[in-house]
């Protein structure tokens, strides 16, 4: 699990769009991707106030609690803390991992954003339970990265110079993958979810190029 040497990350973290293209709520997509093997759920909505991030996160949770699945609330430790989920994902522009690891309880899970091998060992040495690296193959999700590819060996180098358990994130889909997953990273998927018709089929798949399992589950 988080924190012990053994490890090795989540194969799949999911993460959310405030409003899935098959029109259902949040919180019922997120019950069947955990249902469908997800062993991780990220809550991400930059645009909500912190009281509605609370409400939607304590249904989250409630949901991953339930399936064994680990929450992790993007960038608001505020939101996280008060939600009682499993953890936080940070970036270079939010509270330092030093800062948050100082005022969280020991089990509580830091994750942190960057594509570079330096700064990864930074965050490593800091207290970060693991890095999301990317965009790998460029993204939609956010401005300005669409054409900013890192590629897969980025991420094998940030994974070599933290040592660190990471996840690949952007523009991944079932067809790219396993190229992420051949550096011995985790993928983190957004859009590919998020879009389908059937999110759960798409988890599914996800988990079978990984090798099937859903890894460690809290």
């Amino acid at each position: 699990m988080p924190g012990s040497p053994a490890w090795d990350g989540w194969p799949l973290m999911v993460i959310t769009h405030p409003m899935p293209a098959c029109g259902r709520p949040v919180e019922e997509v997120v019950a069947e991707c955990v249902d469908a093997g997800a062993p991780a759920i990220q809550f991400r909505d930059k645009t909500a106030n912190g009281g509605a991030l609370t409400s939607t996160a304590e249904r989250l949770r409630a949901v991953t609690k339930s399936a064994g699945a680990t929450l992790i609330v993007n960038d608001r430790l505020d939101v996280a803390l008060a939600a009682g989920a499993d953890g936080v994902h940070l970036g270079p522009g939010d509270l330092t991992v030093a800062a948050a690891r100082d005022i969280v309880p020991p089990d509580f899970i830091i994750g942190y954003s960057t594509d570079d091998p330096q700064e990864a060992r930074r965050a490593a040495a800091a207290g970060a339970d693991y890095l999301g690296v990317g965009a790998v193959f460029g993204t939609r999700s956010k401005p300005g990265l669409a054409d900013e590819a890192i590629g897969p060996d980025r991420v094998r180098l940030v994974r070599e110079a933290s040592r660190l358990p990471c996840l690949g994130i952007g523009g991944i889909t079932t067809r790219n993958a396993p190229e992420v997953l051949e550096t011995g990273a985790g993928i983190a998927v957004l859009s590919t979810v998020m879009s389908a018709s059937d999110p759960a089929a798409v988890v599914r798949e996800f988990l079978r190029l990984a090798g099937g399992g859903g890894g460690c589950r809290r």
